[in-house]
């Protein structure tokens, strides 16, 4: 708050209550307000009065003189309704008549003198003083203003009302921009016409004296001065120096306590223009721009999110939806309904919900979701399915949030996830192609082994037959020989049968079949397949299979897959070792997750740099290698819900080791 009174300046709380408040108390003591009207608003009363006091003690350099006062006021109250309190009271009254009244009624030899030096003074400067403002005058002020919630609008009408109610020349608004004053509008008269131009630039001292709006924005006070021209704090601003302007007004715009803006006004023409009923209706108007200002920020920033949503949802980039807890569509944009194959009379007509939407093995997951809305007001976003209007599903991605924590309205944002179903369907043949080829590819290096191991049961069965044909020759011929003879023929016929079983099975191209299976007998059946590549490496082959080892659920050919490669890979990094022992582990224990399975070698081993990248696609340590082996394996192992990984072997070697979940588990 700022009083000036000609010869001396008031500036802030301490100095106002000291020097004016407290004398006019004790001047004016047992001071009463007579009602005249009152108009209730929200939150908010206008009381029109009429204030009476005698002069019983020293104002203003006036001695007591018990002159009976009586003048107009008018008062702004702010209450809260809910706690039945006031927060907070401007009144307004004019001194400058309180004064004239005690000069009019003192003794006849006193009032021409005292009547001059009130005319040369002609009011006391007040920050909010104050002339007979009537009830019409405050409401048309905050009307005009409160009226309006475009910023344009609102900024060409507050300009025009301040000039107008002002008698200023000059007016502007300077609005507080993320810490910064910038100037948002400026009106100059000319020939009884008002212009307003909206601006946006920062503020500079040859627009308006600094040191004023520094005053006003660090004290959050009004500064009149009603003649620039005569010596006061702010004479040495480059602004008043150069410009001479005679009479300036500059006051905060003030929300509660937030700082809104500053409004500026001069004349140059004419000092003291601002004192009296003018600085009264300011103060109103300032005090309505900023809530005004502060309302109509609200309004562009929520027309602003509004305008982003609605631009997404026309925008058809994702499927969006307006719905009621209870099941009911009640918008949605054109991606959604082209997705369901819907259309928009369907949601008019009510027939569109997403509980009917929704399969039946889906809807304990929906369940989960209105849980999480009702608790958080969002839920996190989930795979599922729809039924379409046609009676087949679609895949999609849905998240979604509340209106507000109280509401059953709310909005979902719903991705179509066929094309990319499709992509991983077209990915998990991709890999099962690959993983055939390399299959294939093993089957390639293992053909010289494999042949022998064909080899061997047929040369066996031949000798064994030719011993049977022998024994049939004998007179009388030997029955008991001729039948263990033929007896062994036939299981060597059955285990060559087997290898071939085995090597089909690897070969040929089938869809992955999970079931339970015997990792033990499947690992053994491995190592028979590749004990002649072992035994031609000059690799000691140790197993430790756990007894009673729970049986896991997987493609068993896959699985067997993942181990020959292990084995294959152990082997031939230790064929390529001069020296030193040649040995393979092979074993299997029960683990947390399930199956444990650890093939270990005393190869050169593998640089620990380089242990993750073992797996990545076309990386590959071999000469002659594709890089895809490792890789394969890993998918394999990952789509069973193990896990695949390799360590450094102490002292020389590697050891890979994965991780099965049994049947308990899965």
């Amino acid at each position: 708050m700022t009083i000036q009174i000609p010869g001396s300046l008031m500036q802030g709380h301490s100095a106002v209550r000291e020097q004016f408040v407290r004398p006019f108390i004790t001047a004016f003591a047992g001071n009463r307000h007579f009602v005249k009207n009152i108009i209730f608003e929200r939150d908010v009363a206008v009381i029109e009065f009429t204030f009476k006091a005698e002069h019983k003690g020293p104002f203003a350099g006036h001695a007591a003189t018990n002159a009976r006062i009586e003048l107009p006021g008018c008062g702004i109250y702010e209450y809260d309704s809910a706690r039945r309190q006031i927060t907070a009271a401007r009144i307004y009254f004019d001194v400058g008549t309180l004064l004239k009244q005690i000069i009019d009624q003192r003794r006849p030899h006193l009032k021409t003198e005292e009547e001059a030096a009130a005319a040369s003074t002609d009011t006391i400067g007040i920050a909010a003083p104050m002339e007979h403002l009537d009830l019409a005058t405050v409401i048309n002020v905050s009307q005009t203003v409160s009226g309006e919630m475009v910023l344009e609008k609102l900024l060409d009408t507050l300009m025009r009302t301040a000039v107008r109610y002002a008698g200023a020349e000059r007016a502007l608004l300077i609005l507080l921009q993320n810490a910064e004053q910038r100037i948002a509008a400026e009106a100059t008269t000319a020939t009884n016409t008002v212009m307003i131009r909206l601006r946006d630039e920062p503020v500079t001292g040859s627009l308006l004296p600094e040191t004023v709006l520094r005053h006003v924005l660090q004290s959050r006070e009004s500064v009149i001065l009603d003649d620039a021209a005569i010596l006061n704090p702010f004479s040495a601003d480059p602004y008043i120096v150069e410009r001479r302007a005679r009479s300036m007004f500059c006051l905060p715009l003030m929300n509660q306590a937030k700082l809104i803006g500053v409004l500026y006004l001069e004349n140059k023409v004419a000092p003291r223009v601002f004192a009296s009923a003018r600085t009264g209706v300011l103060k109103l108007l300032a005090s309505q721009a900023a809530i005004s200002l502060e309302n109509t920020r609200l309004y562009r920033d929520l027309a602003d999110r509004e305008g982003k949503i609605r631009r997404l949802v026309d925008a058809n980039v994702l499927g969006i939806c307006i719905w009621h807890l209870e099941g009911a569509i009640v918008e949605a944009n054109d991606t959604f309904l082209h997705m369901l194959q819907y259309r928009r009379e369907d949601i008019v007509s009510g027939r569109l919900r997403w509980t009917d939407l929704t399969p039946a093995e889906w809807r304990e997951q929906d369940e989960c979701a209105v849980a999480e809305l009702r608790s958080t007001g969002t839920f996190q976003p989930f795979e599922k399915e729809y039924f379409r209007k046609d009676g087949s599903r679609i895949p999609v991605l849905i998240g979604g949030a509340l209106f507000e924590e109280s509401s059953d309205e709310g909005v979902a944002f719903v991705l179509d996830l066929t094309e990319r179903k499709r992509a991983e369907e077209a990915l998990h043949k991709l890999g099962s192609d690959f993983a055939h080829m390399n299959r294939i590819s093993i089957m390639g290096e293992l053909a010289a082994s494999l042949s022998h191991e064909i080899t061997q049961p047929i040369a066996s069965a031949r000798n064994n037959a030719r011993a049977a044909q022998n024994f049939l020759d004998m007179q009388p011929p030997d029955l008991g020989e001729i039948r263990e003879a033929v007896a062994c023929v036939v299981g060597d016929v059955d285990r060559a049968g087997d290898i071939i079983d085995r090597i089909r099975e690897q070969i040929k191209k089938a869809p992955p079949r999970k079931q339970r299976c015997d990792l033990n007998g499947a690992i053994n059946e491995v190592i028979g397949l590749t004990r002649s590549m072992i035994v031609r490496n000059g690799v000691s082959v140790q197993t430790q299979l756990a007894d009673a080892l729970l049986p896991v659920q997987g493609d068993r050919v896959q699985l067997q897959q993942v181990v020959l490669n292990l084995i294959l890979n152990a082997v031939e990094a230790m064929g390529s070792v001069e020296a030193g022992a040649r040995e393979l582990l092979i074993r299997t224990e029960h683990d947390d997750a399930g199956v444990l399975v650890t093939v270990r070698d005393s190869g050169p081993g593998i640089d620990p740099t380089h242990l993750k990248r073992v797996f990545e696609p076309f990386y590959t340590t071999k000469s002659g290698g594709t890089g895809m082996g490792l890789s394969i394996c890993r998918s394999i192992i990952d789509a069973h819900g193990g896990r695949l990984w390799a360590e450094s072997n102490r002292p020389l070697g590697t050891v890979f080791q994965f991780t099965l979940p049994n049947t308990a588990n899965s």
